[in-house]
């Protein structure tokens, strides 16, 4: 332990958090990692671990490490998880950290660095890092979607090792989801208000054991997510560009007829007033979500008042 007089306001503090469901075969190896590497370096962290109803003896594992175990009764999702470890912590940084082996606790030392500069810190998979074969298209796509509708490039939407200020994510909790798209979501937040996002290169293992992850399901959730995300803070960036489409082929679809048959037919200027209303609809979806940001303004600076 390092004598008191050396804790200034300089000490990095931190709470470490980690999702647990059915990784009974890696989670004392990952948590003794932790311990190992953490205590030879820094003085004021913890480790939460989250069980989220494993069906294993992942949580009794756990729990022999010492380190503090908190246990759902069933299953509530990724986002849960870490949502209950974020209520319990401690300092005012949290680090996500997954059960499955993939993470060297060596890579903690950038996140801790970066997070007095930054916001967020996340860790970018990059080339070498193991990926299944079978989810590199679905991820790709996504990927596409994403930076389209944030307006930006995006590492890595979904990285489960990040570290993020405690007082900025609880601010989001309401718009949070409970299920594995929790990541993704909390970064379309973060980018959208305006706040500090910084990526770390990353190598990660092949993970122990199975994944719970359902590609196809949590896919087409982590979507829907982003569309709901995107609603909430730029709706015209959505229904804009079919509106314009919509409304461009209605008047090449009239003057075509006008020119030919020196008449104007009903399908055009039903597709004109479809664009018409298309965009209008995006105006006053633009409109709710100014007032629901102005909410999360107010919130924020109650925030860091308190």
């Amino acid at each position: 332990m390092t004598d008191s007089a050396q804790i200034n306001a300089l000490t990095p503090a931190f709470s470490i958090i980690i999702p647990l469901y059915n990784e009974e075969q890696s989670i004392v190896k990952v948590i003794r990692g932790l311990q190992d590497y953490l205590e030879s370096k820094y003085v004021l962290y913890e480790i939460i671990v989250v069980d989220d109803g494993s069906k294993d003896n992942s949580c009794r594992e756990a729990q022999k490490t010492g380190v503090q175990v908190i246990k759902h009764h069933q299953n509530k999702g990724y986002g849960a998880a870490l949502k209950t470890g974020i209520k319990q912590a401690r300092y005012e940084v949290v680090i996500f950290y997954d059960a499955d082996g993939q993470h060297e606790p060596q890579l903690l030392e950038a996140i801790i660095e970066n997070m007095k500069t930054y916001d967020m810190v996340v860790g970018a998979r990059d080339r070498d890092s193991y990926q299944q074969v079978m989810r590199k298209p679905g991820k790709k796509v996504l990927s596409r979607v994403v930076n389209y509708l944030a307006r930006t490039q995006i590492p890595d939407i979904n990285s489960g090792l990040r570290g993020i200020k405690t007082s900025l994510v609880k601010i989001f909790f309401p718009l949070l989801p409970d299920g594995f798209s929790f990541s993704t979501t909390i970064t379309l937040c973060l980018f959208k208000e305006g706040y500090s996002v910084h990526y770390v290169p990353i190598t990660t293992k092949k993970r122990v054991g199975k994944s719970s992850v359902k590609q196809i399901r949590d896919g087409l959730n982590t979507i829907m997510l982003i569309l709901r995300m995107i609603m909430l803070f730029d709706p015209l960036r959505i229904f804009l560009l079919p509106s314009l489409v919509i409304t461009g082929t209605g008047l090449l679809f009239t003057a075509y007829t006008m020119m030919v048959s020196q008449e104007v037919w009903k399908s055009g200027i039903l597709l004109i007033s479809i664009g018409f209303l298309i965009f209008f609809f995006g105006l006053l979806a633009d409109q709710i979500s100014s007032l629901r940001r102005q909410i999360l303004e107010v919130t924020n600076i109650k925030g860091k008042s308190q």
